[in-house]
């Protein structure tokens, strides 16, 4: 017996009627939020923004609710990175295009662990990760997609147990005394890997950073030696390009040249500032990328891209199908083979997303070019956005930018900085004029801003360094 409710809800009429007007929402939204007639956000306290919601949850057999205006009211009550005056977390302003791919991707829904549940996007994923194997300088090289730099940077830590402590460390578990060398300031997901594969404490060693919030190389060298006089083996030196505090790019040729002298895995976290490789102008902020063993990074970032998609791209091909090896006799016949077009071999996702479409269909659209001038736009800005802060007597910089990340501090005689820095991000965030972030280096609370969107420009930049002043001079002494 045929379902009306259920014939509705696939009624291409209903769809196509739906579409129309969400994009009709949609496009007003960005024109809104673009010539910032929106606020950047509307700020609720948890439990008054979970009692809204709760207010028509759960639904009931009695109470039809118009998809339409939940759109509206998601709008409303969310984030809007379009907003040139969003300078906070690293996450893509979307281009519309890579928006509605989202659409056709969540409709066909091909699950790609297994070739012949997603022959097309397989395609597409191993022609968009061999191209940026290529523009990484991998000659030989081959990648996979992963949802998020925190699985992928996992799956290289995995690759390079695999490789660098014994071949089956799959099936005999993981052996004592081997530690990884990482920047004090990298991600914390690299630290999260490395506890969930059982280094624990004492097997994740953090490096001193320089004034510059980089990776000392000294203190490698020291710390290395230090580990080898006490019996452990270095299995992998982890950089950063760049840190996600500062957005320092470490010296990338300068670790690989030790991992090649030491004979340790190389791997670098350039989740966010991996799209450099498409710029003639900053692309020298990455060299010695290309001599590592493995490469994350994220398209959500800095390739325009919705979240999450993320590459993960080893030097060495083979090394790509080091992490995983698993019998499934219902999804494969040979468990040992490099099938290029069975992802679920090489990924712990056994239902992949079919991300690798939404680069793809930028990247064909407009060229690798569109890569190129964002990224350098936002380096640009940012670079302009140090020279109005150096030019104020009242303001600090933590370092000089390498991307689009900025660190600066408000200093006053008046105030004790951590404080009043803290202070100044909550009551700016409060006021849903500006979205920027703080962190804390070497001890000292900095505002932080990343500039994530190409209308930011330098009239953004002196609105928020006023506000900052404004609401410096409404705090009490």
């Amino acid at each position: 017996m045929k379902s009306k409710l259920l014939e509705k809800a696939f009624d291409p009429s209903e769809f196509k009627q739906n579409g129309y007007q969400i994009i009709d929402i949609l496009s007003d939204y960005l024109q809104e939020a673009q010539q910032n007639e929106l606020p950047v956000t509307k700020h609720h306290k948890p439990e008054n923004e979970l009692g809204f919601w709760n207010r028509t949850f759960p639904i009931d057999n009695y109470t039809i609710y118009d998809p339409i205006k939940i759109f509206k009211s998601i709008i409303d009550r969310s984030i809007h990175l379009h907003n040139p005056n969003y300078m906070g977390h690293q996450v893509a302003v979307t281009a519309p295009l890579a928006a509605l791919t989202n659409v056709l991707t969540g409709l066909l829904n091909n699950g790609m662990a297994i070739y012949e549940m997603g022959e097309a996007a397989s395609a597409i994923e191993k022609i968009t990760t061999e191209f940026m194997c290529k523009k990484l300088g991998y000659q030989e090289g081959s990648g996979i997609m992963t949802s998020g730099g925190t699985l992928a940077n996992l799956t290289a830590l995995l690759a390079a147990r695999s490789k660098m402590i014994e071949k089956d460390v799959w099936t005999k578990g993981h052996q004592p005394k081997h530690v990884v060398l990482v920047s004090e300031e990298a991600h914390y997901c690299v630290d999260r890997a490395l506890r969930i594969m059982g280094f624990g404490d004492d097997g994740i060693v953090k490096i001193k950073t320089d004034d510059h919030f980089k990776m000392d190389l000294d203190e490698l060298n020291l710390s290395y030696q230090e580990n080898v006089d006490e019996g452990n083996h270095i299995m992998a030196i982890v950089g950063s390009a760049p840190s996600t505090s500062t957005g320092a790019i470490e010296n990338l040729n300068g670790i690989a040249s030790f991992c090649q002298e030491k004979n340790c895995w190389f791997h670098v976290d350039a989740a966010h500032g991996g799209a450099a490789i498409f710029s003639p102008k900053y692309n020298h902020l990455l060299n010695g990328v290309e001599k590592a063993d493995s490469v994350v990074i994220d398209a959500h970032k800095m390739m325009l891209t919705p979240g999450i998609m993320t590459f993960l791209l080893f030097r060495n091909k083979s090394d790509s199908y080091q992490t995983f090896s698993q019998k499934a006799q219902y999804l494969w016949a040979d468990d040992h083979s490099e099938e290029w077009y069975n992802y679920g071999k090489r990924t712990f996702e056994c239902t992949k997303e079919m991300m690798a479409v939404k680069f793809y269909i930028l990247l064909q659209t407009y060229g690798e070019k569109l890569f190129e001038k964002y990224v350098d736009n936002q380096f640009d800005l940012t670079r302009e956005f140090a020279h109005i802060i150096k030019e104020n007597d009242h303001f600090e910089l933590a370092t000089e930018p390498d991307t689009n990340i900025l660190c600066f501090r408000y200093l006053s005689p008046n105030h004790e900085p951590n404080s009043l820095n803290t202070s100044i991000r909550q009551k700016l965030f409060n006021t849903g004029e500006f979205y920027i972030v703080q962190t804390k280096l070497k001890g000292k609370v900095f505002l932080r801003v990343t500039i994530m969107n190409h209308l930011t420009n330098k009239t953004n930049f002196q609105k928020l360094i006023s506000k900052i002043e404004e609401l410096v001079l409404l705090l009490k002494d």
